[in-house]
This record gives C-alpha cells, sequence and structure tokens, in this order.
C-alpha cells in the first residue's frame, strides 16, 4: 500500500528532502558493516529531524599520535544540526540538510565544514515525496543488494544553558537533476536533490580527508545499484 506524507508525526513541518530515514538498529549488522561498535542507545528506527539517532565520527583525539584511540567512533546523536552557537537544540528542525555547494558559507554548517566535523549516518533506507500521482506518496529508497547505507554528514556539539551536551548532525546533499532515479521526486518544479551515499570502500576516507577535498566526495550513487518502493 502505498504512504503518503500525511501520515508522518504531528510534529513534522515539510516534505522537502530528506527529512525522514530509516536508522540501522542491528547491532551486529551495524558493526559488521561499519566496523565499529553502536552505541548502547541508537536513538528511533524511524527517524525525523529533532529524533535520536546515531551517527559515526572519527574521534577528536585521533590527530594526537595515540595508538589507543580508535579509527572510528559511534556516538548518539540529534538528527538536525546545531550550531555552538544555538540558543536552544529545537534549531534542528530546520538544519537536517546542507547543501554540500554553499555549506562552507552558511552560518549553521561553515564551523562543522571548516573545521572537517564529518560523519557517517546509518541507514536502512531514506524516504522522498513522488508527485507523479498528483499526491506525495513516501518512497522508500534503499540499497539494491540490501545493505546499509553510510549517508554523509555534519556534526557538531553544542553545550545547553544546563551545561548538558547535546552531538548533533545533518545529512549533506547534492543536485540531482539529472539523476536516473532521484529526479523523479519532489514536486515538478523544485529543484531535485538527493542524500551522498558513500562507497563502502570510501568510509574512512571520508572522514580523515583534509577539509580541502571534501567536495571530492559529492558524488551521486548510481541508480542501478538504487531500489524504490512506495
Amino acid at each position: 500500500m502505498a504512504r503518503h506524507l500525511g501520515e508522518r508525526p504531528a510534529n513534522h513541518y515539510h516534505t522537502r528532502m530528506c527529512s525522514h530515514y530509516e536508522s540501522v538498529q542491528d547491532r551486529q549488522r551495524y558493526q559488521r558493516h561499519f566496523a565499529v561498535e553502536p552505541p548502547a542507545d541508537t536513538g528511533k528506527a524511524d527517524v525525523w529531524p529533532l529524533y535520536a539517532a546515531s551517527l559515526i565520527r572519527r574521534p577528536p583525539e585521533a590527530d594526537a599520535g595515540d595508538e589507543a584511540v580508535p579509527e572510528r567512533e559511534a556516538l548518539p546523536g540529534q538528527f538536525g544540526l546545531v550550531a555552538h552557537w544555538a540558543k536552544d537544540s529545537a534549531v534542528g528542525r530546520r538544519t537536517y540538510n546542507a547543501r554540500s555547494e554553499t555549506a562552507a558559507s552558511k552560518p549553521s554548517f561553515r564551523d562543522a565544514w571548516r573545521h572537517g566535523q564529518r560523519c557517517i549516518i546509518p541507514a536502512d533506507a531514506f524516504f522522498e515525496p513522488d508527485w507523479r500521482s498528483g499526491k506525495a506518496v513516501a518512497t522508500r529508497i534503499s540499497r539494491a543488494d540490501g545493505k546499509p547505507m553510510g549517508l554523509a554528514g555534519l556534526w557538531s556539539r553544542w553545550k545547553s544553558p544546563q551545561g548538558e551536551v547535546l552531538h548533533s548532525f545533518c545529512m549533506l546533499t547534492i543536485n540531482a537533476d539529472s539523476h536516473a532515479l532521484m529526479k523523479n521526486y519532489h514536486k515538478p518544479a523544485d529543484e531535485k536533490r538527493m542524500v551522498v551515499i558513500l562507497p563502502d570502500g570510501a568510509y574512512h576516507d571520508w572522514l580523515a580527508a583534509p577539509v580541502a577535498q571534501t567536495m571530492d566526495f559529492m558524488q551521486p550513487y548510481p541508480a542501478g545499484q538504487l531500489a524504490a518502493a512506495s
């Protein structure tokens, strides 16, 4: 049965991309694919902005030369990036996606971009609205081989006025006007966009590359390696 975008949480505010995804919940599947132990709390299975979910990053201490520091770590966070200067975490309602073309200059994302605070978002699928029927039908997009997706993102650390620390993240997006699959989604007059699905072998490089090379990873995932179902 088709899932319409009206069937979403009451506190959901929009149908813009990509505001809804399925996180990887199976702990063995998570560890096997991403080569990292998942956090004790992996958050929600069905993730929307401001929901709890997990992210994978390069530890801040990784450049200190200590061999005891792992190559990557997974930790709990919020979907919707909260810049360190934000007044409250609710800003994540609007900062769950970052356009790769402008992330280096937009206030909400520029510090994370310039400091190389890149992350991998473990996902089994993401959803986009298909308007070809005249109604917004939520379409589930996953890898055709059934493996988890590693989505490219940015992360930030924010401290609340009460002193609580929150890690948050957003997805990076690229133009998809000419992508054989992703050009079919969103309203006809809108620019087509897609999240960046990292090749499996690029995880280490994505987390460790110099900031100047960040845009090199902003590439479309082959349409033939994706599956769509509504």
